[in-house]
């Protein structure tokens, strides 16, 4: 065996080894980039390689006819292979490039045997084979400079490198080969010789042009999921929602800006990323308050159990403890691929203002029922109370008819003045009934409220133990308010007696300290901040402040019940909280109370100041209500009798009584028990009577109505309305309608003849 045939065996061996390794490497890179084709057009190329080495290789055993044409063909087929490769891999239309490859390749083929069949001609064979493949060639480099992106990269430059190579050594291989008259095996073992290096270096540039594009897409995809990752953190910093992420070793990971906010940590460029995992120390409240233990935090549930937990309430104190920042919390584990427990995710949402509002919608349902149980009580005490003054002003002036009538030593006189007692007690008991459900008008004037606290301390020190202190603390340029003296005495009384009764005879002080707070300030209701804001005032507190037994919540929540006590039997009527809220929301302010069992009690009273003399109300005292009346003439009375006065009625017992009383006391008295029948009278005899006395609460026609009635028969007529029970309301619609006075009813004997006495008197003025 000659040299040149060993060399090219040996070559020849060597490509086959090449075209392997290649091929391999070709299919691997299309099974791992399965949306690129071109590494599989290139591995077929390879395999065509390798059968043309075969064919080659084969010679010496096949027909020339046929041996030749194989080779050939399966060698341009590779170039052909490779063309279409590379336009799949730029993305071009390759039903065109396959159109071409199969013309060409079958020209290629006719034109080959012909200058083997017909024309024997090694240089014509050389020049079919050349330049089959420097068309492909050419086609490739043409694609390389139409479609490489711009900037080339060194993959896209070192490419068209080979290529130009490629076609300047074929071109040139078929130039010495007829110049210094190669055989046939030395042109075929030069050509093996120099393409099996352009060979290698062909299969290394397309495998970096398939690197490359792994590369590109790997960075292509890191860039997209920095896009998805940053569009997610950009969402999840502006959720509402707070967002935290922690390790199994409970560091926080990552956080978003409503978590930061919740948390009141300084909000950073990048709120969800921390610099580092940090260990959060804080301490979460259920929803009664108190501190979570620590197996029933969120993130230990999930810890423990691996389960997520939702809908669960916590809060977290901020500001020193000063508020209570609540949150709808659920945590869930994030697992990793081989399920184990990667980070957990905690997220939360403020539900702060939706527990403020719960709160005070609580605090209203509970005004709500306390107002309900007043109105009720209130439509109760004006239903009995008619019947029931009328019952107890029928007791007081028959007693004290019946003291008069006995002789001074009687022994009667005892019993007459317990019945008086009795009767009195319950007269006192409605108006409390009247006082806690506001059907009491109020005689407001502008007064400083040091001066009420003054005299009723005052009240108070003589039915003081010796043991107890009692202490005024009277803060300066307190303003002044809008009130009822006599009412605000009744409520500090009342107040004062039930701190002396908390000290159950120990020594101790009770404080009534009087200060102001801002308009600004947190404790004052909506309504009063409102009005100190726009009268630039604050608003006055009042404390009544005892070191006492102090109350449990139990009671604490039922003190202004009406009729609850915790007294024994006979010592408390459980009306006097209740007569101090109706008074102090009467006069549009606040009551509050704050005690534990042994720390005493503190009873706070805010007020409103008053703004100008406009604010205060031209409501005047209840027996004491005048009303304008400017009559054309007083009748005197008759052949100097004395004046006659008409009392209307419904009720028998105090027709009775009334006659007997005034006649007793000089009058002439004239009692019916029926609205047509005063009418009557007084339209016969106008100007007769000096005084119309009528009750207001009458079946058919009202006071009222009787009132106006009477006064169109006989306008100079002194008309008077009595009632057990009078409000603003009343007293405004009976000034309207002409009354002089509206008297309370269920006034003493002596008081009531009082009255009567100075309506029947013209004024100083008539």
């Amino acid at each position: 065996m000659s040299f040149e045939l060993q060399t090219l065996q040996t070559l020849l061996a060597l490509w086959v080894g090449l075209d392997i390794v290649v091929a391999l490497a070709f299919a691997t890179q299309y099974r791992r980039v399965t949306r690129n084709d071109a590494a599989g057009w290139w591995a077929l190329a390879c395999l065509a390689h390798l059968l043309g080495l075969i064919a080659v290789a084969a010679r010496p055993w096949m027909a020339a006819w046929i041996a030749l044409p194989l080779g050939n063909v399966l060698f341009t087929l590779t170039f052909a292979l490779l063309w279409i490769g590379l336009r799949a891999h730029t993305g071009l239309p390759l039903a065109r490039a396959l159109q071409v490859v199969g013309a060409l390749l079958a020209g290629s083929c006719a034109a080959y045997l012909f200058f083997l069949l017909v024309v024997d001609s090694v240089a014509g064979r050389q020049l079919v084979w050349v330049g089959s493949n420097v068309l492909l060639l050419g086609g490739m480099l043409r694609d390389v400079r139409r479609r490489a992106p711009r900037p080339l990269s060194m993959e896209w430059r070192s490419l068209r490198w080979v290529l130009m190579a490629q076609i300047a050594g074929m071109l040139a291989s078929v130039v010495l080969a007829q110049a210094l008259q190669w055989t046939l095996q030395q042109t075929v073992g030069a050509l093996l010789f120099f393409f099996f290096f352009a060979y290698l270096f062909n299969a290394l540039v397309l495998n970096g042009l398939i690197t490359l594009r792994l590369r590109q897409e790997a960075e292509l995809a890191r860039a997209e999921e920095r896009q998805r990752e940053t569009d997610l953190r950009h969402l999840l910093d502006n959720l509402d929602a707070g967002v935290m992420v922690f390790h199994p070793d409970h560091t926080l990971w990552r956080m978003n800006s409503a978590a930061r906010r919740w948390l009141g940590w300084e909000e950073s460029r990048d709120s969800s990323l921390l610099v580092e995992p940090v260990r959060v120390d804080w301490q979460m409240l259920g929803e009664d308050g108190e501190p979570l233990r620590r197996h029933d935090l969120p993130f230990e549930r999930v810890l423990v159990t691996g389960q997520p937990v939702r809908g669960a309430i916590v809060g977290m104190a901020t500001d020193g403890g000063a508020r209570v920042r609540w949150a709808l919390c659920s945590a869930y584990p994030e697992n990793d691929a081989h399920g184990g427990l990667r980070s957990v995710v905690l997220t939360f949402i403020d539900i702060t203002a939706m527990r403020t509002a719960q709160a005070e919608q609580k605090a209203l349902e509970a005004r709500l029922a306390q107002s309900q149980k007043m109105q009720a009580l209130g439509t109760l005490a004006g239903g009995v109370a008619h019947d029931f003054n009328n019952i107890l002003a029928a007791i007081l002036g028959n007693a004290d008819l019946a003291r008069e009538d006995l002789a001074a030593g009687a022994r009667a006189h005892e019993s007459l003045e317990e019945i008086s007692t009795a009767a009195r007690r319950g007269r006192e008991l409605v108006r409390q009934i009247l006082a806690f459900s506001r059907q009491q008008p109020l005689a407001r004037q502008r007064l400083q409220l040091a001066d009420v606290v003054a005299e009723s301390c005052a009240l108070l020190r003589a039915a003081l133990p010796p043991q107890l202190q009692l202490v005024q603390s009277l803060g300066e340029k307190v303003p002044e308010i809008c009130a009822d003296p006599t009412q605000l005495q009744q409520v500090l009384v009342n107040l004062g007696t039930n701190a002396v009764h908390a000290m159950q005879g120990r020594g101790g002080c009770v404080t009534f300290a009087l200060d102001t707070l801002a308009s600004h300030d947190a404790s004052l209701p909506p309504e009063m901040a409102q009005v100190c804001a726009e009268t630039g005032l604050p608003a006055v507190r009042l404390r009544v402040i005892d070191e006492g037994c102090g109350m449990d919540d139990a009671v604490l929540h039922r003190v202004f019940e009406p009729f609850f006590t915790t007294k024994p039997v006979g010592q408390g009527t459980g009306l006097g909280l209740p007569v101090v809220l109706g008074i102090v929301e009467a006069h549009g302010g606040h009551i509050g109370l704050c005690s534990r069992p042994g720390e005493g009690t503190t009873v706070t009273l805010l007020f409103p100041p008053a703004n100008t003399a406009a604010d205060t109300p031209a409501t005047k005292p209840v027996t004491m209500a005048r009303v304008e009346h400017n009559p054309a003439a007083r009748p005197e009375a008759d052949d100097g009798h004395a004046p006659h006065v008409l009392y209307l009625d419904d009720d028998d017992t105090l027709v009775f009584l009334v006659r007997r009383l005034l006649e007793r006391r000089g009058y002439r008295v004239t009692a019916v028990g029926l609205q047509e029948e005063a009418l009557t009278l007084v339209r016969e005899r106008p100007g007769h009577y000096a005084l119309l006395l009528t009750d207001y609460n009458m079946p058919g026609m009202s006071g009222l109505d009787v009132a106006r009635a009477a006064l169109a028969a006989d306008p100079s007529l002194t008309v008077a309305v009595a009632s057990g029970y009078i409000t603003d309301e009343l007293q405004a619609e009976a000034q309207a309608a002409g009354v002089r006075e509206v008297v309370f009813k269920t006034d003493a004997v002596d008081q009531f003849c009082e009255i009567v006495a100075r309506l029947v008197t013209p004024p100083a003025d008539a």
